[in-house]
């Protein structure tokens, strides 16, 4: 669970800079950098390190980085159970508190966390160093290879090789947190909320740690503080009358409030927003509380200048101001799970969540087939290890985002090679894996080199997402024959799975200030007159029951002939400023949010 403050629970935030070095010669291993880093230089926490210098070498430099820093352990948590937090390390990190090797975690966007309860020193100075490695392989998520480049003096350069459009960015992304509880605590909480008429259900699910002979009770708080419903023991149901649902248009949070007692002293508390909402998929629509949604937003990237990935407060309250002002109702965490503190913020403004895990990339260019794509499903590629870590991410992303309400669907891949014979297992035992682990809808996101009826992923999915560019990426320039090639594409999908459509993307480049009449590719006219020929589609395909443009805002990407210092397919550009499609979107969405 995150860590937050309480009457039993404290947090103190390792948050600033930390000693820095790069491991460009590969030394780290022989010359005990787990406990001393020579040279150190310094470096922002929480942030990417890549664009913090001027140095072409660290942006994109591939192997590891260590981060060191020291800190204090108040002499008032003696005794208590002590850990560390981290919201998210990229991709690769291995931890060491004064010298020793605490634990080691792959995945770039999840929280871990490490109890160093029998390690740290109390009332001293403890050296913690983390150990960053940014490298890609097949068995991680998102995919990737690395390669070595022998230059004609002989000098080796490791490359960073990936299918993913989106920079590489690395470091500590998410904030660092020194935490302490009770040796008796509340280990997770799990909601399941429902109504009937006005009379609001709140199942919840708790697991305690060293509580055999505690007292566990839930209460339920209004707006206001006002106790709305309570109950004892660690699986119950909360009884709400004249329960205020939780809707985009209307997003009310009640609070958890759960404590732990023994012989009436409490040991631990811990509280969470709850927004009593169902979703369900009826008759070809999403709704929500019973009526139909369709949504209507953007793709986006945890993406900004000079901080990369990094968590920035400041960045993510101007995205969700932005959303508001667009009429925005949902939006996709692509292509990876975003950081908690934006999860919340989508609870607090009523925005719907498609959460996607990094599986993005998962397709192959080697032209070794009539297709041009090369099988990523065998053994070396796709198999099971890769399976395996691509469940245990899903089971980890469940975990941490079940109980937000924003949160109504689960994405399982990106664009992957869904075409072969050999993705059909894999995806079906991915479907079935989440399934077991909770009832909100499934989607699956495929793309035009999917040819309808073919993807073994949609089979086991309850709704279609499609990536779709025609007029853009074919038919070049050419908004009428693109539109017309997506409406044949989506009748042939709709006639092959029989299933509701999001189109999860769709959108052109655009360089802000460029204009040119009649429109030309890369104006901010023809990306407006783009999407207003696709939207002309949308209208008329009643199975179609959501948009989302790509992208929110300009991000960067690797450099290539098609990427103009990043992908420039925002409707904002990277700084937060609007294009003209957002003011064109701003007059559609807002003028039809009232009614979703």
């Amino acid at each position: 669970m995150f860590p937050k403050q309480s009457r039993s629970r404290e947090v103190i935030s390792l948050d600033g800079l930390w000693n820095f070095s790069p491991d460009y010669d590969l030394c780290a291993g022989r010359d005990g950098w787990n406990s001393v880093l020579p040279y150190a230089e310094v470096m922002a926490v929480p942030a990417s390190y890549n664009d913090i210098g001027v140095s072409a070498r660290l942006r994109d430099h591939v192997g590891d980085v260590w981060y060191q820093r020291s800190f204090f352990v108040p002499a008032g948590w003696r005794g208590k159970r002590i850990f560390l937090y981290f919201g998210s390390v990229s991709y690769q990190a291995t931890v060491y508190l004064n010298g020793e090797k605490l634990l080691s975690n792959s995945g770039g966007f999840l929280p871990f966390e490490v109890d160093i309860s029998g390690q740290a020193l109390i009332a001293e100075e403890n050296a913690l160093v983390v150990q960053v490695n940014n490298e890609l392989h097949w068995d991680t998520l998102p995919p990737g290879e690395v390669v070595e480049q022998i230059s004609l003096s002989g000098a080796v350069t490791r490359l960073q090789k990936q299918q993913h459009d989106f920079f590489n960015y690395a470091g500590i992304h998410r904030s660092v947190l020194l935490c302490a509880t009770a040796n008796t605590f509340i280990a997770y909480i799990a909601v399941e909320t429902d109504f009937d008429n006005t009379t609001g259900i709140i199942d919840y699910r708790a697991e305690l740690n060293n509580a055999d002979t505690c007292e566990f009770e839930a209460q339920l708080l209004d707006r206001n503080g006002k106790l709305c419903a309570t109950s004892t023991g660690i699986t119950g149901q909360l009884i709400v009358p004249e329960v205020l649902l939780w809707s985009p248009n209307s997003p009310y949070l009640y609070k958890l409030r759960c404590s732990l007692t023994t012989a009436g002293e409490l040991l631990d508390e811990y509280e969470l927003n709850v927004g009593v909402r169902t979703v369900k998929i009826s008759d070809g629509k999403l709704c929500i509380n019973g009526q139909p949604v369709y949504l209507q937003g953007c793709g986006k990237h945890e993406d900004a200048d000079i901080r990369g990935k990094g968590f920035d407060y400041p960045t993510y309250l101007r995205d969700m101001e932005l959303l508001k002002w667009l009429g925005v109702n949902s939006y996709r965490t692509s292509h990876y799970p975003y950081a908690e503190e934006m999860m919340e913020l989508a609870d607090r403004y009523g925005i719907l969540i498609i959460d996607e895990v990094p599986a993005v990339g998962m397709l192959g260019k080697a032209v070794t087939s009539s297709d041009g794509l090369s099988a990523v499903f065998v053994e070396g590629k796709l198999d099971e290890a890769a399976w395996q870590n691509h469940a245990a991410t899903l089971r980890k992303l469940i975990l941490r985002d079940r109980n937000h309400p924003s949160v109504i669907m689960w994405s399982i891949s990106n664009e992957a090679s869904t075409m072969e014979l050999a993705a059909e297992p894999y995806f079906r035992r991915l479907c079935d894996l989440v399934r077991s682990l909770d009832g909100r809808p499934l989607i699956n996101v495929d793309f035009a080199m999917i040819a309808p009826g073919t993807s073994m992923a949609a089979k086991y999915v309850d709704i279609i997402g499609l990536n779709l560019y025609f007029g853009w990426y074919s038919q070049c320039g050419d908004i009428a024959g693109g539109a017309a090639q997506l409406e044949e594409f989506l009748r042939a999908w709709y006639a092959a799975e029989n299933k509701p459509i999001i189109i999860t993307e769709y959108g052109a480049d655009t360089i802000e200030g460029f204009h040119k009449l009649p429109a030309t590719m890369f104006t901010e006219e023809f990306q407006r007159d783009f999407f207003a020929q696709y939207h002309a589609i949308f209208d008329k395909l009643p199975f179609v029951i959501g948009e989302h443009v790509w992208n929110f805002a300009d991000f960067m990407t690797n450099q290539g002939i098609i990427r103009i210092d990043g992908n420039r397919k925002g409707i904002f550009t990277r700084q937060r400023q609007p294009k003209m499609a957002a003011h064109y979107l701003r007059e559609r969405w807002q003028s039809r949010r009232a009614k979703l």
